[in-house]
């Protein structure tokens, strides 16, 4: 895993992984040392002794996604749908992800619509796309149009819409200090961007009431 703050293309997925340095366990573990003592505090007094190993067993989990190739999670389709050609919409999918600028949580949802042309994928593959491109530092604009634009590379599909809803700690917890806000992204893609009705129902679809 690395967490080099850089937009990775599922072309760039494998060149980025091998050009950037991952430092070993033990410098990891005495950067997150330092930063304690930056904070202000004795990283070697008990309560804070298992801290550093405990941080870079969450990173594993926070930003598993630099180790996921998105495009082999959608390369399994069906084609046997009997000509179904209406929208595909899973919506709702919770995620975790970190700003890129700050290093803080963005939590929210984010609802992801295609409309199948020859084949469909596994619905569970749509949440797992979500989740490879929210486990990496990340703007919201960034991860919305990463996720349109892979499941339209490897679909190909008659059009693709993701919105997305997010709450951001940078802004809620520091900063601004606006914790109420939220924010929400959109990319249109193929027919949802040149069909006013079908963007129209993409959207009714996924307003709450």
């Amino acid at each position: 895993m690395n967490f080099e703050n850089e937009n990775i293309s599922s072309e760039g997925f494998n060149e980025l992984n091998d050009r950037v340095s991952k430092p070993d366990w033990d410098q990891a573990i005495n950067a997150v040392k330092t930063l304690i003592r930056w904070a202000g505090d004795d990283p070697n007094r008990e309560g804070l002794l298992d801290t550093p190993d405990r941080v870079l067993r969450s990173y594993k989990e926070f930003f598993s996604g630099y180790k996921i190739d998105p495009e082999e999670i959608l390369s399994t389709t069906f084609e046997e749908t009997e000509g179904y050609d209406e929208m595909v919409l899973l919506k709702d999918i919770r995620f975790e992800s970190h700003c890129e600028h700050h290093m803080v949580p963005i939590i929210g949802v984010a609802h992801v619509a295609y409309l199948p042309q020859n084949k469909v994928v596994g619905i569970s593959k749509i949440a797992r796309v979500v989740d490879v491109y929210s486990k990496r530092l990340q703007i919201q604009e960034k991860m919305t149009s990463q996720i349109a634009n892979i499941i339209d590379k490897v679909l190909q599909p008659k059009g693709v819409a993701v919105v997305i809803e997010g709450d951001h700690e940078c802004m809620g917890t520091r900063g601004a200090y606006k914790p109420e806000a939220s924010m929400i992204t959109s990319t249109m893609l193929g027919a949802f961007r040149s069909d006013a009705s079908t963007r129209r129902e993409f959207l009714s679809l996924i307003r709450k009431e």
